[in-house]
């Protein structure tokens, strides 16, 4: 349960993140889905650079060319798995862009009925968990004085690492442990907070390239915890997701969509700094170029399509029963598609 001192920060959030849905909804059309037609919803960060690349090289339009349609992509941006989840089943979007938590989550609601399951990963990306109080060094430290600003409170991704963390350190029975302390925020206002300090957020779970930023931006802020520590190493948090009737009512579109996520992940290995650039333009970001390139030239970052280490996330949720339904392995919440194929 929320301190006294949380509950009005969050329920304003959480009122925000709901007129961000439904501003999601105005701005696109709910009518009868046809081939040619695709509504694409993303978040913030440097973990959607491979949809960056494929708005700014407008590989999607190349691609439905070449299958004899024309698409215009609609592009939503929007903040958190929920707000997402709540614009996919809405019908307000075809390609939900959000972490794995949150598709687990609406993979197990809708198994039956609208069947989402992954489209594909956006890559290996290491989450920090960032805190400018130097008296936190690890989770232990935090205390009711300490704010953790996440994309989603409880369904993304950052916070069921944060659970499993949690569970690591004081038992499966405790994994909720932190989750009082979470505040749901935008990744560009909890960086903010973090840099300027002296807010009642001074934690973010983070993201490339605001963990970067708010590192080199506040000599007190420091990392906590790596996700990849958590999950057992370099693993895929970030997802794209859809329905199944999407998939099989528009194998053209579908077809064009993954041809140019192909693209956009060849694109981005041979040419780091040509990706900067149009991560740059299309997310309109004055972010020290030169930090940029060295984020995605960094080792630890692998930008492909097959999922990598998803499912240690997904048998610790279905354990501590944040879903109903517990997967086999990663193919029970992924299409089985060609470039799926060796994930994990």
């Amino acid at each position: 349960m929320m301190t006294r001192s949380a509950q009005g920060p969050l329920r304003f959030l959480s009122i925000r993140n709901t007129a961000l849905a439904l501003s999601a909804c105005a701005l696109v059309s709910t009518t009868a889905h046809a081939e040619g037609q695709l509504r694409i919803a993303e978040q913030h960060g440097i973990v959607y650079l491979l949809l960056q690349v494929v708005q700014d090289q407008k590989l999607i339009e190349k691609h439905g060319k070449a299958a004899g349609l024309e698409i215009k992509p609609q592009w939503v941006k929007l903040s958190g798995g929920a707000a997402i989840n709540d614009a996919l089943l809405s019908g307000s979007i075809d390609i939900a862009g959000a972490g794995v938590g949150p598709l687990l989550t609406i993979w197990d609601k809708t198994r039956g009925k609208y069947n989402v399951k992954g489209v594909a990963s956006l890559g290996n990306f290491p989450y920090y968990l960032i805190s400018n109080n130097p008296d936190v060094k690890t989770i232990a430290d935090f205390s009711d004085k300490d704010r953790i600003a996440l994309p989603a409170t409880t369904v993304s991704v950052q916070a069921r690492i944060l659970q499993l963390a949690a569970s690591k350190q004081w038992g499966k029975e405790e994994f909720k442990k932190l989750d009082r302390l979470t505040v749901t925020l935008p990744h560009p206002e909890a960086t903010g907070s973090i840099i300027k300090g002296g807010t009642e957020i001074n934690a973010h779970f983070a993201t490339p390239p605001y963990q970067e930023q708010e590192l080199k931006g506040n000599k007190d802020a420091h990392i906590v915890l790596k996700s990849y520590d958590v999950l057992g190493g370099p693993s895929t948090s970030t997802v794209l997701y859809a329905t199944e009737k999407f998939r099989q009512d528009n194998p053209k579109t579908y077809g064009a969509f993954i041809a140019s996520l192909k693209d956009a992940a060849a694109f981005i290995k041979a040419d780091p700094e040509g990706a900067a650039d149009a991560y740059i333009r299309t997310a309109k970001s004055n972010i020290d170029r030169n930090l940029l390139i060295e984020i995605i030239k960094n080792p630890d970052i692998e930008v492909k399509l097959a999922p990598e280490n998803t499912f240690p996330l997904a048998e610790f949720m279905a354990e501590v029963g944040a879903i109903k339904n517990r997967p086999a392995s990663y193919q029970d919440y992924f299409f089985d598609d060609e470039h799926n194929h060796n994930g994990s």
